[in-house]
């Protein structure tokens, strides 16, 4: 099974299995890991931001003017800044590494 890495806002380190199709916010939401995604995954709140690793940033389909008009309303970004209510999840992606940053 594919699975996806996590460092909480406490540092620690998680590997979470993955379900084909699920957007990562609900694999983070449903294994309890620190996410709270209030809208969904409707891409109107930005609860849901995480950090992709650099070597991952790449890798995955570029935001959608929406995610980064969202992703600008943000205090704090970092270059590789996304909203994980906006990455689907496929198996292709096995490995994927991200943070949760800390609470604004």
């Amino acid at each position: 099974m594919a699975q996806l890495h996590v460092i909480d806002q406490a540092g620690n380190a998680h590997t979470l299995d993955t379900v084909e199709g699920w957007r990562v916010m609900e694999l983070l939401r449903e294994q309890k890991v620190g996410l709270e995604g209030q809208c969904g995954g409707a891409c109107l709140c930005a609860t849901c931001h995480v950090i992709v690793a650099p070597e991952w940033a790449d890798r995955l389909p570029p935001p959608r003017e929406e995610e980064l008009e969202k992703l600008d309303e943000l205090p704090v970004l970092e270059p590789t800044s996304r909203l994980s209510c906006q990455i689907l999840w496929s198996d292709g992606l096995d490995g994927l590494t991200l943070t949760l940053p800390e609470p604004v």
